[in-house]
Order: structure tokens, then sequence, then C-alpha cells
């Protein structure tokens, strides 16, 4: 496994470790990652996911049956919804009601696949779970700052429904999260927020398991191209920071939501 302080793949692919980012960030450093657990009271999981200045609510709700076209296969759904309120960026942004903008479907669509990885269907039985994903404040890294959120408000949810006795068994096969990388003036960077991410010539979002197994990579360059050995060396440096992010969704799991003040 590689850490986060190794910059051996960074040297061995002639990448300068030259460029300044916001706050003297390292190009293989996360921006700081909080999990909220317990954020709203009434959906059967919730979280506040913050990294950095991006800061997205996850919720997620039980629904007894699932879409017509499942009934009778003896299998869950999962499905997902982004929005930006629209506060969260410098201009407001206009709410999405029935006609969603290309960008909005095709995140949440992201997101429902990517949590989808996270369960195991026919031990969900015909149920629907429900994750919403309301950005508050953006900063670039919405969408992989909803994945991650999602996952921990998914696993909350799921804990809870088991104690209440309203699924069996756990349906969850193992934790998901996603990182953003990127191209930019040559350099392979970590997490980008939003300056680097409009300003790079390639950026990626890659989601993962905990064992890093691939579940999802989009990635495309915005002008030019980009080689195999770059690409190697964004892979390898998003699975560095696959691992740092799932240790912090375990451990947002050691705070009792009972007695947590």
């Amino acid at each position: 496994m590689r850490g986060l302080d190794g910059y051996d793949f960074l040297r061995k692919s002639n990448f300068t470790m030259v460029r300044q980012r916001f706050g003297d960030r390292q190009p293989n450093q996360l921006r700081p990652i909080h999990f909220q657990r317990g954020f709203s009271r009434y959906p059967a999981g919730s979280v506040l996911a913050s990294c950095g200045e991006t800061k997205v609510i996850c919720t997620v709700s039980l629904e007894e049956g699932v879409p017509p076209w499942m009934k009778g296969s003896g299998q869950g759904w999962l499905t997902a919804e982004y929005r930006m309120m629209p506060g969260a960026t410098p201009e407001r942004q206009r709410r999405e009601f029935i006609k969603l903008s290309g960008r909005t479907q095709e995140i949440q669509r992201l997101i429902g696949r990517s949590l989808r990885a996270a369960l195991d269907m026919e031990a969900l039985g015909e149920r629907m779970l429900t994750v919403d994903c309301d950005v508050l404040q953006a900063d670039g890294g919405t969408r992989t700052t909803a994945i991650n959120g999602g996952y921990v408000a998914l696993r909350e949810a799921v804990e809870r429904l088991v104690a209440e006795g309203k699924l069996a068994a756990s349906p969850l096969k193992g934790a998901i999260a996603a990182i953003s990388v990127g191209l930019l003036e040559g350099q392979v960077l970590l997490d980008l927020d939003y300056p680097e991410d409009v300003a790079a010539d390639v950026d990626f979002n890659v989601v993962m398991t905990a064992e890093l197994g691939l579940v999802e990579v989009q990635g495309t360059a915005e002008s030019g191209s980009y080689s195999r050995v770059q690409l190697n060396a964004m892979l390898d440096l998003a699975e560095t920071g696959i691992q740092t992010i799932t240790a912090l969704q375990q451990a947002a799991f050691a705070v009792n939501l009972e007695t947590r003040t």
C-alpha cells in the first residue's frame, strides 16, 4: 500500500512538485475531511460531510416496496438525489424542480451507482433506500463528498434499521469512498478544490471499495491528452486518498450518538 507521505511514484513518473496550493497543501494531501453523524433528527441516517470548504448534507430514508419494474424480484434498490442549494456558490443557484440539468442527473446517477456497490440487494429485500445529497457549500469535489458522506449516512441508517428490527440483517458488503485527482501544469494533484478543478488539464473522479477495488472512474482531458504513465500516477494517488477516507469513515462510528455532546 502507498502512504500519503510517499512521493516515489511521482519521481518515477518525472512529475515535478513545485506548484503552490492553497494553504500550502502538498500535491498528495487531502483537504480536512469530517463526518458529523446524526445531523438531522428524522431520517434513518444523516451526515454533514465536509471536505475543506465543501459541505454536503446526506440523508437516507427507507421505503417498503421497490419500483414497479423490480416487483417480485426479491431484491431491493437504492436511488440517489443530488441538489445544489441556492446559497452554495458565490452567485445564487436557481432551484431545480421537475427539469433537472444534465449535470445534476449525471451526478445523482454516479452517487446511486457508487452506493449500490456497497449493498447486497437480496439481503435488503424488496425495500428501497433513498440517499438525498444537498450541497450547502461548494468548493470543488461536491460529488465525491456526497458519495463519502452518503456511505456514512447509509451505514448509520442500516445499523439503526437493524437495531429497530426493520431489517433482519445488514445488507452492507463494505465501505465505498471517492476522491478527485487531476493534472495541472504537468503535476498530479489529489483532491482538487474549485480553482484547481477549473484550471486542470485533466480531472478524474475515482470511486473505490475499502479494499481498493475500482467501482467507477470518470475522467477526461480538458485540453490535449494524457499518457498511460500519467493515468497510472493519478490512480495510484487516488488509492492513497481512498485509504485515508475509508479510515475516516470508520472512525466516524467510534462516536456514540446517544452520548455525544
